[in-house]
């Protein structure tokens, strides 16, 4: 052994020493990782071979061993961390040899390249980040983040620190829109900070927020780290809670914890969002803070106004609060007192199954152990009074097809108690009202009566959706009965959405807002997976861009608004209207809908197809895909190579010494905190892919097997690796924002202005360890 060392750690150190070296010498990081896999391996075989690698094991054929196993010691629980005195037999780190290790990792990496590359259960999702990466490119290609900062400037520009308000307002944005760290940062920097800098703010000041509001894209919905965060957390807790359930005696993790063990990339998007939301607080209150503090260093800039009309504070008031307050807090109050809700009267030919106890009680006595330790006495005891209650009434209530008066007696049921005003019509009614009531806010001196016709048209639709129409009106006959008062809603919105559009917070800021709504309110709502949202994403980025490029050339957009809403009539006759005309007996009304429905998707694909053709001719979408081949070539690389490199860990047994060391520790809290201090330092010299690629498959099975939420372990872990992506000296986003600052800003002004928010990055963090349910409370009330 060299220098007291296990052959192990010799070989721990000889593999990180390969990759940090091939990281620093400039080859491409993507394959210098595979490189330093194989290197390593070479090294380690070689030094094997010739005896120098002497590994010290624990003998497990020794008296105190046997000993220590009888006392009711857990064979996976014993190791020379735990118990250094055990007796120790010297073995090679390659127990059969270098070349069965060799056959053993290009046997898996083939298997995993199958697996986690090519046809794997997370191909589908590592799909999302082609979409997202297409979808933020394109957003950046549009000139969207120079109109964001401009127009939120002229919103914040009149507060102390009202720029660098308006940055992290926009780096929210951004990181809502595109997901991409470098890439907003070098935007902002390029586009803010000039601006900033000729407003005499600080140095420190200015590049502190632009780029601390640039790493925000690690966090905020739909990031990338948590795309691939979440590929691996699903896996990893799957696996390691089995494990630990069959270590305390249970048949499997869903008897043990009560509940499925799975962790999916969309409960990991709700997780993130309020965490996202409560660093771009902290990040704002700052720069208010030391603007207040110190106003000669970042001033109040006045920038003129976002609206075409003076709009007094009463007339703001009213119809920017007071109106939208009244409307959604009644919907709400209306809701509650059962006037709205749904009216679906489709119920199953089958009868509900019988509830279940809460925990699976059939267990033996270690795992009775285990669960009352996790769960409680309480909620064990329920659990025997629940299966007793059951057992009592003859077992477990199997599902029975329902007789044909029992359906017609839930079909009146179902209908009799529907809410007088569908979700769906109360929905579409609060937007449109909220349409009109903002025109009426943006231009109070225009002309009133297309607002009122539009307004008596959403009284008219909501008369008309109480008195004629029921929860067994088919669709076709509520259309028929709406259309008067919708066409009159829809003469006011068209007369309001002109209004609108001359004030330019609401030109600028809403077309990428409804495109962020769709894409998260698809995902945090549940309503799909992350793959099909961003799909949507980056069509909607595409129409989007070629939107704007029109308006550059001075050409009509109609194309693009007609497409946009070929959408909107294909979505609402989907939801409405029962598409299926494969089956038998089809109604009219149906056949009817299905032509507009699928006439409406045809358009909808024409106009993408012509967005693209838009940004094909402008010289946009050449570049745009190109950029997006190479950043996806890059991850899946990384991933092959991560792989590879993981194996070579693996096969001499590093994995297996790094998971022991950390589990020598009794203190859960403990072990993750060496873990996130690990991360954190490794951050100042790897990139998030790396890290999340190498270091999360050796540590996961210890962090993700015991008591923490695995929402609040991989969101600790996302924020952790945003902190290590700000941190000097090695901080990348320093980096970025170093390669497009003037020559005035100096490197020691970006390092001086990083550290207020790095501490903040840690405060929140701080915050997150103190208040888990900061993560945990949108995945709760919301279902998945």
């Amino acid at each position: 052994m060299f220098f007291g060392l296990d052959g192990v750690e010799i070989g721990l150190i000889i593999v990180f020493a390969c990759l940090f070296g091939g990281i620093l010498s400039g080859f491409p990081v993507a394959f210098a990782i595979g490189g330093a896999g194989i290197i390593s391996f070479g090294i380690i075989a070689g030094l094997d071979s010739a005896g120098l690698l002497i590994h010290q094991a624990i003998d497990t054929s020794s008296d105190a061993y046997r000993a220590l196993i009888n006392s009711g010691i857990k064979e996976d629980t014993v190791s020379l961390f735990r118990y250094p005195d055990l007796p120790q037999i010297g073995e090679p780190v390659f127990p059969s040899g270098w070349e069965v290790a060799l056959d053993r990792n290009v046997s898996f990496i083939v298997n995993r390249m199958n697996e986690r590359v090519l046809a794997g259960q997370s191909i589908e999702t590592l799909l999302a980040v082609l979409m997202f990466v297409l979808m933020g490119i394109t957003l950046e290609r549009s000139k969207i983040a120079n109109d964001l900062l401009t127009t939120m400037a002229k919103v914040f520009g009149p507060l102390p620190g009202g720029l660098a308000v308006s940055v992290v307002v926009v780096g929210a944005f951004l990181a809502a829109s595109t997901g991409i760290v470098g890439a907003t940062v070098v935007t902002m920097g390029l586009l803010a900070l000039p601006t900033m800098l000729r407003s005499n703010y600080s140095p420190e000041l200015a590049t502190g927020v632009i780029a601390a509001s640039g790493t925000l894209g690690q966090i905020i919905p739909p990031s990338i780290v948590i795309v691939l965060l979440g590929t691996l957390a699903g896996d990893l807790y799957s696996s390691a809670q089995e494990a630990r359930a069959s270590s305390l005696g249970c048949t499997d993790a869903l008897t043990y914890l009560g509940e499925p063990a799975v962790v999916s990339v969309g409960t990991l998007f709700q997780a993130a969002l309020l965490p996202g939301i409560m660093l771009a607080l902290l990040y704002a209150l700052y720069a208010f803070g030391y603007a207040l503090l110190n106003p000669e260093r970042a001033p109040a800039v006045p920038m003129g106004s976002t609206n075409s009309e003076p709009v007094t504070r009463s007339e703001a008031f009213t119809w920017f609060v007071g109106a939208p307050v009244l409307i959604i807090v009644g919907t709400i109050i209306l809701g509650n007192l059962g006037f709205v809700g749904s009216q679906d009267t489709r119920i199953s030919s089958f009868t509900d199954i019988g509830q279940s106890a809460d925990l699976r009680t059939n267990v033996g006595d270690d795992c009775k152990a285990a669960m009352i330790d996790l769960h409680g006495q309480e909620r064990w005891d329920l659990a025997v009074a629940e299966q007793k209650v059951i057992d009592d009434a003859g077992g477990l209530v199997a599902s029975e097809r329902l007789t044909e008066e029992q359906y017609a007696q839930a079909q009146a049921d179902k209908i009799n108690f529907a809410a007088p005003v569908g979700t769906g019509i109360a929905i579409m009614m609060i937007l449109l009202s909220l349409i009109l009531t903002t025109a009426r806010g943006v231009s109070p001196s225009s002309e009133v009566r297309p607002l009122i016709i539009g307004g008596i048209g959403v009284v008219l639709l909501l008369l008309v959706d109480i008195l004629l129409v029921s929860a067994n009106t088919t669709p076709g006959t509520m259309v028929v009965l709406m259309a008067l008062p919708f066409a009159a809603v829809m003469y006011g919105v068209i007369y309001a959405a002109k209004l609108c559009a001359a004030n330019e917070l609401i030109r600028v800021v809403f077309p990428p807002l409804v495109l962020i709504v769709a894409v998260l309110g698809s995902i945090l709502g549940g309503i799909t997976n992350p793959t099909p949202a961003a799909a949507l994403g980056a069509g909607g980025a595409i129409m989007l861009a070629a939107y704007r490029k029109l308006k550059d050339l001075d050409r009509s957009p109609k194309v693009i608004l007609w497409s946009t809403l070929a959408i909107v009539i294909s979505i609402l006759v989907g939801v409405n209207f029962d598409l299926r005309i494969n089956q038998d007996g089809v109604s009219f009304e149906s056949w009817v809908a299905f032509f507009v429905a699928y006439g409406a998707y045809l358009y909808a694909v024409f106009g993408l197809l012509f967005a693209c053709w838009i940004l094909f001719t402008s010289g946009i979408l050449t570049p745009v895909v190109r950029e997006t081949a190479k950043v996806t070539s890059m991850v899946f690389t990384i991933l092959i190579g991560s792989q590879l490199l993981n194996l070579v860990v693996i096969s001499f047994g590093g994995e297996h010494y790094i998971q022991q060391f950390l589990k020598s520790f009794d203190n859960e809290l403990t072990v993750f905190l060496i873990v996130m201090l690990v991360l954190f330092f490794l951050g100042f010299v790897l990139d998030f892919l790396e890290i999340i690629y190498i270091v999360i498959p050796i540590v996961g099975p210890v962090i993700y097997g015991g008591t923490f939420d695995p929402k609040w372990v991989t969101i600790m872990i996302a924020v952790n690796l945003q902190t290590s992506f700000l941190t000097p000296p090695f901080g990348f986003a320093l980096f970025y924002l170093r390669g497009v600052a003037p020559p005035s800003v100096t490197t020691a002004h970006i390092y001086r202005g990083i550290i207020p928010f790095v501490l903040i990055q840690v405060a929140g963090l701080a915050i997150l360890w103190s208040f888990p349910s900061i993560v945990t409370i949108i995945p709760d009330l919301i279902p998945n």
